[in-house]
């Protein structure tokens, strides 16, 4: 039983308004039910497109809730057993506002598009009758044409084909990273290559286990050329958080295959990998060397440092100086930049870009823990470890391999993503919790 806090997370998490966990499978009746899937999928992978930026950043997937929202809650309603969790959250938000800790325009961007989120993505895995392994290869299929464009974009630099790698042009709040192998840093439609590292990963975990030769009768989520492209374009994002992401996807594979009959094999080639990474990856290199300094010796240089892994360590001093203020349930959704303005390093700083990612804390942990407390930060990591699935023996393998790529993301988004529903982290959050509960009720199916 998935219980957190007392809590019974199976029950706040099922709408028991229609049939639990149904094997029926995904529709697609009509060229309507597709560009309904389109639409859901858009919503995940399209967030270089912004309609406007005041009083909020209004985004492609936006439109699509909006869109789809009345759908979706006419057809399944709002689960109110959700809403549980996020009444306490909106209970604390208004408290920390009254006491200071907040403001309210902070509070209600963050916490209405928060929760509608949840509830969206919800709703989206009911309309896919909880069928979690066509749910996932939906985005596999996404992943791939991402991957694609990526492809096309770095085709398109080799040839100095500008409106090509450029991508025409069509997105704008996206721009070229250079770096790299090639001079530049792909990131396909992604605002930038960080984005990339940490929403592909589990497209990049489905295309490594697709071409290890130590599967027996197990599904291929791509051929060895889909796989391949996934592969390489993941690589040539040379984005750090990609590079955690490589290191995650081995560490799994190794946990998954076995601690002892494998440990001669997997432990030399990711401590390998590490060093090949760390050793030809300059701005991989640049920021551990910055994290090491910061977190370890306490060491500060301008113009030396990292400016990444300053901004890192700088929201995580914040963070925890805020956390303080109320342990337990935090300042309040939203909170962040306020504590920011109190407690920031960098506020004297004469030189720009150090003060970036106020708002997001550069990390959803730090987020949580600065703006959740105890309350919101137990509750998301307790359900994160509770929510793995770990490889059985004749157990189907869509199970650990949704769960592992899941992970990754949601581990990679802990560290240095800190929006809590930008590119739809809710739905990645959402499909590993249900993955565990269908999981569940799999192993006991058969056991009757």
């Amino acid at each position: 039983m998935l219980t957190v806090m007392g809590i019974n997370m199976e029950n706040i998490i099922k709408n028991n308004s229609i049939p639990y966990l149904s094997e029926k499978k995904i529709w697609i009746n009509n060229k309507t039910d597709l560009f309904i899937i389109i639409g859901i999928f858009l919503s995940i992978f399209i967030y270089s497109y912004v309609f406007f930026i005041t009083p909020f950043e209004f985004y492609l997937g936006y439109l699509i809730y909006i869109i789809l929202f009345p759908y979706l809650i006419k057809k399944f309603g709002i689960n109110k057993n959700l809403v549980f969790i996020f009444f306490i959250l909106f209970v604390n938000g208004i408290f920390m506002i009254l006491l200071g800790y907040n403001t309210s325009g902070f509070f209600f961007k963050v916490f209405i598009g928060l929760f509608l989120s949840y509830i969206f993505y919800d709703n989206v895995i009911k309309l896919f009758n909880f069928d979690l392994n066509t749910l996932f290869k939906w985005y596999l299929k996404g992943a791939l044409w991402v991957s694609y464009i990526g492809l096309f974009q770095l085709i398109s630099w080799l040839l100095h084909f500008k409106k090509g790698y450029e991508l025409f042009g069509l997105l704008n709040k996206w721009g070229i990273s250079p770096g790299g192998i090639f001079g530049i840093r792909i990131n396909s439609i992604y605002c930038e290559p960080t984005h990339y590292g940490a929403f592909m990963a589990a497209a990049f975990f489905a295309a490594v286990y697709s071409i290890l030769p130590i599967k027996k009768n197990m599904q291929n989520y791509y051929n060895i050329h889909e796989a391949v492209i996934v592969i390489v374009i993941y690589f040539l994002t040379s984005s750090g958080l990609a590079q955690y992401g490589i290191l995650l996807t081995g560490l799994l594979l190794f946990l998954h295959f076995g601690v002892i009959r494998y440990f001669v094999v997997f432990i030399p080639i990711i401590i390998l990998g590490f060093n090949i990474i760390y050793n030809n990856v300059d701005e991989f290199k640049q920021r551990m060397d910055g994290l090491v300094d910061l977190f370890i010796h306490n060491k500060f240089t301008l113009g030396k440092t990292h400016g990444s892994s300053f901004i890192l360590y700088n929201n995580y001093v914040v963070a925890f100086k805020n956390f303080w203020s109320n342990p337990v349930f935090g300042t309040g959704i939203g909170s962040h930049p306020v504590a920011f303005e109190k407690y920031s390093l960098a506020k004297n700083f004469k030189v720009e870009g150090f003060n970036n990612n106020s708002r997001d804390a550069n990390s959803m942990f730090l987020r949580l823990v600065s703006e959740t407390g105890l309350f919101g930060t137990t509750l998301f990591l307790v359900l994160t470890f509770k929510g793995f699935v770990r490889r059985q023996p004749d157990i189907p393998d869509h199970f650990w391999v949704i769960s592992s790529g899941c992970l990754i993301i949601i581990l990679l988004n802990l560290f240095r993503q800190g929006h809590y529903f930008f590119n739809g982290f809710p739905f990645y959050f959402l499909l590993y919790i249900y993955n565990k509960i269908k999981f569940k009720e799999f192993i006991q199916n058969q056991k009757v």
